[in-house]
């Protein structure tokens, strides 16, 4: 008995010194500094290192590389150290006694240190982890996010393993209480989940980003992420994930800034506030920039952004350091060059030789952009041009894809002196029947521009040409009908423009929607009203439709979509037989939710109601507010051209409409310097139509001082011509007021009625402006409505005194005006207002 005693006392005393060593051994991990200590304490102790000490060593490496700035990390030397290749083999040898936990882990650091996907431990480990999974014991939601992350690092998009997480995740759904865990979920299942899932994880996103007061920016931009996965632009995250980022400022880097900036492109998302840090950070930084990718990264994300003699600062760098490039940072100078609308002729040029060792790496829509951007860019490298041309023709040869055929040979019709091979038109024949419409409008806008330019070279080359466009245009009909879903013929229009459509599919597509009218609903009436705003057809039926629904949901719909609502009815002069109440819903709506718009925002929002007449209060008080207005000119500095110009010309139009329509508001017009500014870079064209017509009227009055041509009003309108009546319907002379008449060939130029001072009219006198309507003031379908802003126009100019004679094109050009002699006749009577 005592000797078996002290065999167990002898026995227990070994356990325990080899536990308490094991337990000092992982402190000693534990405590490393520096890679070298951990692989010093590996080849001190392979023996005794169990499955726990490699999982934590291995982690270790992972840890230590994660603390130094990324160009600093040194990955390669850790991958390839003898010790490291030891760790791997203990691993692999140790799985199937490691603890989920630590298999996750060993699986995430050796990814992270940038192991290749087909080394054996990394497969070793992913099948152990996918075998306790079959078995329902890796269950833990922590340890099943960060396996889903690992397998997501590894493309496994489609696999069955990824199929198995996201029946896991749908299980357990309701008891994730962490964004983080919940995000890393989302990203890696996109792929495998159905429409209803999809929605119910998002709705579980948008209620943990409500419910947890400080979320992480990384946790904000994976849901951004997973919203680009899914193709889809789902505005009440984007908002909240923006609110995010805006407080997270303070930690932003360039990788996180390009990489927000990025997403928010792919889903048709701004923010000024965003865009207004972001430039500001980076401005701070710029000199830390010095690499190629981070520049790269500096160049996409400030360029735009930046004023006069930043740009310059970044386009000099960009010069200096062009051979540095790798084909990738190449293609994102070129894309923001082309959003700058920077066409630096040296840079463009360095690009262009640095780019001839990279072509051969670029896939096929990669060659797209590429060649895109450097014809917008004006590139002048004949050379390029001609090894991309081979490229995308050689693509073209071996696409089996519509989308990619499509593609290549609509960015072949933007070459420069590129002559038809017959194999193009093949090619497009073969893939017709499989293209969705946005790839017919490609193909269509490509043929009709070569035959029109004759590059053609081959006989009978416009009966081949004729024959292709009727398959075309069939194949888009065939579509069309077959159409079942509103919402999925809604996907393909957004991208589908240019005459093609216009003169072949617009109306097929407008009865179509017609025909699906009882599948609009509140979550798709924003992109029909886009497409109906650039069709610019008034379809009653689909305006009505739209409009009791909006009324029906108004509080399901965003805010900031009710602009492009409103916008349709608007700019299309169109009353819905409930007009007072569709409006009054939308803007008891609006003005309840204004802090969730943006400045420039609010400043479109009240030009589009003022077109329609709508001056609500409490939206005109708050953009004419000085505090407001000097915010609107900062957010105006980071946007677009394009938006600017549009929102610097809104703000002038409403402040021009509530100065006449709504004086009680005691709103001073302050856009005299704006409009000197606009109508002195501006040439007042004298058109043929123009010319003909102010003879007739001189005509018709007797002098050619009875009217002026061009004649810019009080607020700016300018008019085509003008002419004053007595009560005797006799007209006056401008000379007789000292008024110059001078011109060029006869005809005036532009006259500022401010600068000539505006004389009292004698009594009972009239002032007449005769305004030549062309196409673009009248919606295109058969009723020829009047739109939104020469209606406005033709209010404004009433409220100025004037009577306002509009000739519409399609009376002035019709049969019944024929001769001269009829048209005589009709401007008479439109001037002396005879029926």
């Amino acid at each position: 008995m005592l000797c078996l005693r002290q065999v167990f006392l002898l026995t227990l005393g070994r356990y325990q010194a080899r536990t308490l060593c094991s337990d000092l051994l992982l402190s000693q991990i534990n405590g490393c500094t520096h890679e070298d200590e951990v692989f010093s304490l590996v080849g001190r102790n392979k023996a005794r290192l169990s499955e726990k000490h490699v999982g934590t060593a291995l982690n270790m490496l992972w840890q230590l590389q994660k603390k130094r700035p990324f160009l600093s990390r040194t990955s390669d030397y850790v991958r390839n150290h003898s010790q490291f290749l030891t760790l791997c083999v203990l691993a692999e040898n140790k799985v199937e006694h490691m603890e989920d936990e630590v298999i996750v882990d060993t699986l995430y650091s050796i990814l992270r240190l940038n192991v290749e996907d087909h080394v054996s431990l990394t497969k070793v480990l992913v099948t152990e982890a996918w075998k306790r999974l079959e078995r329902q014991v890796l269950l833990s939601l922590p340890c099943l996010s960060k396996f889903a992350l690992c397998l997501y690092k590894q493309h496994r998009h489609f696999s069955p393993i990824i199929g198995q997480v996201a029946h896991i995740v749908d299980m357990k759904l309701d008891s994730i209480q962490d964004i983080r865990i919940l995000s890393v979920l989302m990203i890696s299942i996109s792929e495998v989940i159905t429409e209803s899932f999809r929605d119910r994880l998002l709705h579980k996103a948008e209620q943990l980003l409500e419910e947890e007061h400080e979320v992480h920016f990384n946790y904000a931009r994976r849901i951004l992420q997973f919203l680009q996965n899914v193709k889809l632009r789902y505005h009440p995250v984007l908002e909240k994930c923006n609110r995010i980022f805006l407080k997270s400022a303070s930690h932003l880097d360039i990788h996180s800034i390009s990489h927000i900036f990025g997403l928010y492109e792919q889903l048709g998302f701004d923010s000024a506030e965003f865009r207004l840090i972001a430039k500001q950070l980076l401005s701070q930084a710029i000199d830390d920039y010095y690499d190629p990718e981070t520049f790269a990264k500096l160049f996409f994300s400030l360029g735009p952004l930046a004023g006069s003699k930043v740009r310059e600062r970044l386009l000099i760098t960009a010069v200096n350091m062009a051979e540095e490039f790798s084909s990738h940072q190449i293609l994102m100078i070129l894309k923001s060059m082309r959003k700058m609308k920077c066409r630096n002729s040296h840079l463009l040029k360095k690009m262009a030789s640095v780019l001839h060792k990279h072509l051969d790496s670029y896939h096929v829509l990669q060659l797209v952009k590429l060649t895109q951007y450097l014809v917008v860019l004006h590139c002048q490298d004949l050379e390029l041009f001609a090894k991309l041309k081979m490229l995308l023709l050689g693509n073209l040869k071996s696409s089996v894809i519509p989308a990619d055929t499509a593609a290549v040979i609509r960015v072949l019709a933007m070459l420069p002196s590129f002559q038809v091979e017959e194999m193009i038109i093949n090619r497009a024949a073969a893939v017709l029947p499989q293209c969705r419409l946005h790839h017919l409008n490609c193909i269509a806008t490509a043929l009709v521009k070569w035959n029109h330019h004759g590059q053609f070279p081959w006989q009978n080359s416009s009966e081949l040409c004729a024959k292709l466009l009727q398959k075309l245009n069939d194949c888009a009909f065939q579509r069309l009908q077959k159409a079942k879903n509103l919402n999925l013929l809604l996907e393909e229009l957004p991208y589908v423009n240019g005459e093609w459509f216009e003169e072949v599919l617009n109306e097929e597509t407008l009865a179509m929607c017609q025909h699906l009218i009882d599948q609009i609903t509140w979550a798709n009436v924003l992109p029909l009203s886009f497409f109906l705003i650039k069709s610019e057809h008034r379809c009653p039926a689909l305006f009505d439709r739209i409009a009791s629904v909006t009324v029906e949901n108004i509080d399901k719909i965003l805010t900031s979509e009710i602009y492009f609502i409103l916008f349709l009815f608007s700019a299309l002069n169109y009353d819905p037989p409930d007009n007072e109440e569709f409006f009054k819903s939308c803007i008891q709506h609006l003005t309840s939710n204004l802090s969730h718009l943006e400045n420039y925002h609010l400043v479109l929002l009240g030009h589009v109601l003022a077109m329609a007449g709508y001056f609500p209060p409490v939206l005109i008080t708050t953009i004419f507010n000085v505090s407001f207005l000097s915010k609107l000119d900062a957010q105006l500095k980071v946007l677009p051209d394009t938006v600017k110009q549009k929102v610097h010309s809104s703000l002038m139009k409403l402040n021009r409409a509530v100065c006449l329509e709504c004086p009680e508001f005691h709103i001073p017009w302050f856009h005299e310097p704006y409009c000197q500014r606009v109508f002195h870079n501006s040439m007042s064209q004298i058109n043929p139509q123009r010319q003909h017509i102010h003879r007739m009227l001189t005509e018709i009055l007797g002098a050619s001082h009875y009217s002026r041509v061009s004649v810019v009003t009080p607020y700016y309108y300018e008019i085509d011509f003008e002419c004053i009546l007595d009560v005797n319907k006799k007209p006056l002379s401008y000379m007789a007021q000292n008024i110059a008449l001078g011109g060029v060939g006869g005809i005036p130029l532009r006259h500022h009625i401010k600068d000539e001072g505006r004389k009292a009219l004698p009594p009972g006198a009239q002032r007449i402006a005769l305004e030549f309507l062309d196409s673009k003031a009248f919606s295109k379908d058969y009723s020829r409505h009047l739109k939104g802003e020469p209606a406005v126009k033709k209010r404004h100019l009433e409220m100025l005194g004037y009577r306002v004679v509009q000739i519409p094109h399609f009376e002035w050009k019709s049969m019944v005006l024929s001769t001269k002699s009829e048209q005589l006749e009709y401007l008479r009577q439109q001037l002396y207002g005879i029926q």
